[in-house]
């Protein structure tokens, strides 16, 4: 299809819901739309294809008579489905501004986790509960392989998958095992899909190991999120044709920054260096910030082979053992590395910054560099705060520029927080493994003030960025954190006020009284259930080709810049810099941008989710792994979420695992979902974030990624000073409770309308 053809293609979709999205409209045959549209017979064919695309992909909605109409018009909802292990789902709308709707196991009709449906809404939202729907259209089907273990049976064979949230087994017929044993990890193709009281039915196509042999776990994660370790041939092709060195025809019409000292700061393990900082004091006593990113544009051009895989792939994929890269490794660790005493390629953005912080000038061009030093975030931290000897006299030249880094990090910090950003302090693992795989050793990774150099650094930079674009009014990708839920604030503002604080501006929240609040809880003991509840409480972050602001930061504008190896959205804007900044962006490459960023933004969105997903599945597999080897040992944690089913206990080192309220052998705990404990019915202890505890390791289940922990010392639990504390929601499977108070006469009566009736007098 060419450029002409694109565009009339593109205004005959919007042009048919534009009519349908009328307040007069009623759903219409095909033929009717022919007509009212008067579409000419030439057309007609084009217009049948877009009505079909806009059919397939739940724009517009065909009833069983045959007519068309808008979704939102016919009550019902498109989006993905979200599964759960216990067989109900959730549709996570494609429209942000619909709440979840709640589907229950029936009402699912054959959809899986992560298949994009439609789904009819048979109860509205009303109060706490969600609105509730069954799904009437699967759209597009997720899971054609999946990946977990095998299992047979005299007759036929099944394979449970690896991914909790698809929760039916899959059913394998004797004659598609194709070699498969019990207790080994394979990958299944489907060949039947589910249906009502049916499973779904497939053969297997690969199997990857024994579930006990090393890797095979690892193994199994990255094939369930169809992450590709190798690229294609085209792709390869094309990285392999690439020059590994920086030539002078290639440094032309390029700003020379070979002379300026500038370092790389980044983890000891790092190898995609993607960002290089200088900083400099200028004769006003203003710091001239030099951020200088890899130029990868130079290298990936648009729609070629790389590029067209880097979208697919969307970021790279940090796993605790290995990196998936977005870009082959001749390019991610070698030419658009910014590794040191070699010509780079580089795309910098110099800031001139005040006393308080302010960007009061900036320029943004493309350059050659060549760095000075590979700096690691351990030898510059014992650099400042160790002022370690040997290092301070290796790097004399530089200790200058790191001094004052740290002084005008600490200034944008200050100025973030004036603002209002929101700094959450939630430490992450470090999960360190043998040469085998095997983990060896769990613990807190520590943020220094070295990381922090580079985190405001590339903050003010990213923001500069954003906003000179906003105002250039250029095709743009920004990262965006809208503001949260009003409901969800005012839920956090009543439970803080039962802790003795204060919200304030709840109605129009600024993120300002977010970080004000973490301020004062700080250090004390209810600074981590109000953590959570408030990072429970905000929107998560994406990408979008409209500037939204970012709440979280306080920023009106902002983007990723700065990595573009690792991270598509830096990559594409930098593309669209580049073509600006040279006068080549004309009126309608604008409107095939403008259709074009909409789908990349969500790809972007939806990829990153998925690696955040993997991630954190390698993880928690390891640390399970790592803990087998401690079941029965005693450890000190505190409550850090509690649940309807049970409370979860997070060690030292990071590591969580639950406490069943079916195994608390005191009492009958319940559950009060509004302030975020458990309480128990006849001792009155009370269980909430933040507590601490000893627990005993009582299982460690690798395959499901779970640890069991039993209680052992309950001194630590709270007795209420209100015997009347109210409980809103109350765990019915639990075990059968033990012997009650009676019912207050009241309360009687405002459940049953009816007065209590009179003991007669003996």
């Amino acid at each position: 299809m060419d450029k002409t053809a694109d565009n009339l293609y593109a205004e005959r979709k919007e042009r048919i819901l534009d009519f349908m999205r009328e307040d007069a409209y009623k759903p219409l045959l095909f033929q009717e739309l022919v007509s009212v549209l008067d579409v000419p017979k030439d057309d007609l064919p084009m217009f049948k294809e877009v009505v079909e695309e806009l059919e397939n992909e739940g724009k517009i909605f065909k009833t069983h008579r045959d007519r068309y109409g808008i979704p939102e018009r016919m009550n019902l909802v498109v989006g993905r489905i979200q599964g759960n292990e216990r067989g109900y789902g959730f549709v996570i709308p494609d429209d942000e501004d619909i709440k979840d709707i709640f589907i229950p196991a029936d009402g699912l009709n054959g959809a899986m986790h992560n298949d994009r449906v439609i789904a009819r809404v048979s109860k509205k939202a009303l109060g706490d509960k969600r609105s509730e729907g069954e799904v009437i259209r699967i759209l597009e089907r997720a899971n054609r392989t999946i990946v977990g273990t095998f299992e047979d049976s005299k007759y036929f064979g099944f394979v449970v998958p690896d991914v909790v949230k698809i929760s039916g087994d899959i059913f394998i017929p004797k004659d598609e095992f194709n070699g498969a044993k019990p207790g080994q990890k394979v990958i299944a193709e489907i060949i039947k899909w589910p249906e009502k009281r049916r499973n779904a039915e497939g053969r297997i196509i690969e199997i990857i190991g024994d579930k006990d042999e090393p890797g095979a776990d690892i193994l199994s994660i990255i094939k369930s999120y169809n992450l590709k370790e190798e690229f294609p041939e085209a792709v390869m092709n094309q990285a392999e044709s690439i020059s590994d060195v920086v030539t002078e025809e290639m440094s032309k019409g390029r700003r020379d920054l070979r002379g300026l000292r500038m370092v790389t700061i980044d983890s000891e393990d790092a190898r995609d260096l993607d960002d290089a900082v200088s900083v400099e004091r200028l004769p006003n006593g203003n710091y001239r910030l030099g951020v200088h990113i890899a130029d990868v544009t130079y290298y990936v051009t648009e729609n070629s082979p790389l590029d067209k895989e880097a979208l697919k792939r969307g970021t790279s994929v940090y796993l605790v053992d290995r990196v998936i890269p977005m870009l082959p490794r001749k390019l991610s660790n070698g030419i658009c590395s910014l590794n040191p005493q070699i010509d780079r390629l580089a795309f910098t953005v110099m800031m001139d910054i005040d006393a308080n912080g302010k960007v009061i000038n900036h320029e943004i061009f493309e350059s050659v560099i060549n760095i000075d030093e590979r700096m690691t975030y351990t030898n510059v931290y014992k650099i400042l705060v160790e002022k370690d000897g040997e290092l301070s006299k290796r790097y004399d030249y530089l200790l200058e520029d790191f001094r004052m880094m740290e002084e005008l990090a600490r200034i944008l910090r200050k100025r973030r927080t004036v603002r209002g950003a929101i700094d959450f302090d939630f430490e992450e693992a470090k999960i360190v493994l043998d040469d085998k795989g095997k983990p060896i050793a769990v613990k807190r990774y520590e943020i220094t003030i070295a990381n922090k150099i580079i985190e405001e650094f590339m903050l003010v930079c990213n923001e500069t960025v954003a906003e000179h674009f906003f105002w250039a009014n250029c095709p743009f990708v920004y990262r965006v954190h809208e503001e949260p839920d009003t409901e969800k604030i005012e839920n956090l503002g009543e439970f803080v006020r039962t802790l003795g604080y204060h919200l304030k501006g709840i109605n129009k929240i600024h993120p300002k009284a977010l970080q004000d609040l973490l301020e004062r809880v700080k250090g004390k003991k209810e600074e981590r259930i109000i953590s959570t509840v408030m990072l429970r409480s905000l929107a998560k972050a994406r990408y979008s080709h409209q500037n939204l602001g970012h709440f979280g930061l306080a920023a009106k504008y902002y983007s990723h810049f700065t990595s573009p190896i690792r991270r598509y959205p830096d990559l594409i804007i930098h593309r669209l810099m580049k073509e600006y900044l040279k006068g080549r962006m004309n009126e309608s490459r604008q409107e095939l941008l403008n259709e074009r960023l909409p789908e990349i933004a969500k790809q972007c969105s939806e990829r990153e989710r998925a690696a955040d997903e993997a991630e954190r599945e390698t993880e928690d597999l390891k640390k399970v792994e790592y803990m087998k080897e401690h079941v029965g040992e005693v450890f000190e944690g505190i409550v850090s979420s509690v649940t309807a089913f049970g409370i979860f206990i997070e060690l030292e080192n990071t590591i969580e695992g639950l406490v069943r309220l079916s195994n608390m052998e005191d009492d009958y705990y319940v559950f009060d979902d509004k302030q975020y404990y458990i309480i128990g019915e006849r001792t009155r202890k009370i269980y909430r974030i933040g507590d601490s505890v000893k627990v005993k390791l009582a299982k460690a289940d690798i395959a499901s990624r779970k640890l069991d922990f039993v209680l052992i010392d309950e001194k630590n639990a709270k007795r209420s000073q209100d015997e009347d504390i109210p409980v809103i929601r109350i765990d019915k499977e639990a075990r059968k409770r033990p012997k009650k108070k009676p019912i207050d006469p009241k309360v009687l009566k405002k459940i049953t309308g009816k007065k209590p009736r009179k003991k007669k007098k003996s």
